[in-house]
């Protein structure tokens, strides 16, 4: 291993294993034909590297506790931080990859987003609201009231989970706004002779089991949208075993960001686990980006922000994009050498756009249909792995950017916005809902890692 050659975009990975004394390399990527194998060294370099970036090596002295006995690996690694990151996030190599993992034995908690998630059985625990409702003296006035609702804005996605018309024997009635939007009494177009308005008890959510439904109904018609909507997704050992490597890669660019005098708050999105998403979404390399607040200066360089803009460049750029030659993924894939898009690589600004031209290309009329039908929004579809608990602000960055689900390690109890201070996609009123897991570690020995992986932040900082 120690004839490896540095690269900034290295073809090869490796892991150290403390209790075999030995070092594992993987490479990364298909490795074409005399092609030179490398690896990353690091960031504190004693020499010019060959494919060096903008990051000025020039001066750097050479760190006297390089000889550590892994060749200077196992500070990247993390041998001595307290418990390696394959000691942390490894545990799901034996087995078979298509193996089904309990929802207990997962590494990983999932939140529950949605108040549809709670059992509502009886009618006790049917959660309820009242709603502006006139009864209709002829079913003719049914198409013209609902015409009118329209018009008149009363019409909200407030009141998708009811409907609209009920009938009882020979009556009909129809419910028109929750009190909550409309406190007042809707007023009628004089022309349409109707009773005036009253308020009853409505269901605040839609019917998940038939129980519930006949409870709710009763009330007011519920829509039914059966429990199977919202169980959680099964996953497979060897995806488990993805997500594992995603976790250890930010990791590693958050440990790395740290030594650049970053806050170390880092985000990374893998390409995806399946081949059908990696088609989908044509993500045939991950990203990742770290909080630049420190170096730029600028409060918003939140980490999440950062790299929502990078997939939008990544996004809008026309070469970014090869819909003939998908890559082949393996079963567990490993993760690619990420772009790292924490720096000037991703323009926040005019001065940024200005000295990135190449990202700042006009995007093809393929690319520009592929926005505007939505199918490769920013992170439609795509999983977030990141270290710390979002802030309420890039959470609802995360939502807007339509991110599949997120992933992260340590909660931030004053300003966490995926569970702790609230959580955004649980929000009523929201358009979109991403799926909120947190990574089982135990308390203690959480915060003592987090130490001595330079990766404490302070209590009130916003992630």
């Amino acid at each position: 291993g120690s004839i490896f050659n540095h690269s900034e975009r290295p073809n090869v990975s490796y892991t150290c294993d403390s209790k075999t004394e030995s070092i594992r390399y993987i490479t990364t990527r298909t490795v074409l034909p005399d092609e030179e194998l490398c690896i990353f060294y690091g960031h504190k370099l004693w020499f010019d590297p060959v494919d060096a970036t903008a990051t000025d090596y020039a001066g750097a002295e050479i760190d006297e506790e390089m000889d550590d006995g892994w060749g200077g690996l196992a500070s990247l690694d993390g041998v001595d931080d307290g418990g390696t990151l394959d000691e942390l996030f490894n545990g799901f190599e034996n087995g078979s990859p298509e193996e089904i993992v309990l929802e207990d034995a997962l590494p990983f908690t999932r939140l529950k987003l949605t108040p549809e998630d709670e059992e509502e059985e009886d009618m006790d625990a049917i959660r309820k609201e009242e709603a502006w409702a006139v009864d209709l003296p002829d079913p003719r006035l049914a198409a013209v009231m609902l015409k009118w609702l329209k018009q008149s804005g009363l019409d909200t996605p407030a009141m998708a989970h009811l409907k609209r018309i009920r009938k009882l024997d020979d009556k009909m009635s129809m419910v028109l706004i929750l009190t909550r939007e409309h406190p007042d009494p809707p007023a009628f177009p004089p022309d349409i002779d109707l009773p005036p308005p009253y308020i009853l008890t409505v269901a605040k959510t839609s019917a998940l089991t038939m129980t519930s439904l006949k409870l709710k109904s009763s009330l007011w018609p519920t829509i039914y949208t059966p429990r199977k909507k919202f169980e959680p997704e099964p996953w497979s050992r060897s995806k488990v075993r993805w997500a594992c490597e995603a976790m250890k890669e930010v990791v590693k660019v958050a440990r790395s960001a740290a030594q650049q005098d970053e806050t170390p708050i880092a985000a990374y999105v893998p390409v995806p686990w399946d081949e059908e998403t990696r088609v989908a979404t044509r993500m045939l390399e991950p990203l990742n980006a770290h909080d630049t607040r420190q170096s730029a200066a600028h409060p918003l360089r939140h980490c999440f922000i950062n790299l929502v803009r990078a997939v939008g460049e990544l996004r809008a750029s026309s070469t970014s994009i090869d819909p003939i030659s998908p890559v082949p993924v393996p079963d567990v894939p490993s993760p690619a050498p990420a772009v790292d898009v924490s720096s000037s690589a991703v323009p926040l600004d005019p001065v940024d756009a200005a000295l990135t031209p190449e990202r700042s290309q006009t995007p093809s009329a393929q690319s520009q249909a592929e926005v505007r039908n939505g199918a490769h929004y920013l992170l439609t579809s795509l999983t977030l792995f990141t270290t710390h608990e979002p802030c309420v602000m890039c959470s609802m960055a995360l939502l807007h950017s339509r991110v599949r689900e997120v992933f992260y390690l340590f909660p931030i109890e004053k300003t966490g916005g995926c569970g702790s201070i609230t959580c955004v996609p649980r929000l009523e009123g929201v358009n979109h809902r991403f799926a909120v897991n947190k990574w089982k570690l135990d308390g203690r020995k959480m915060e003592d890692w987090m130490e001595k992986a330079g990766l404490v932040v302070e209590g009130s900082c916003d992630a």
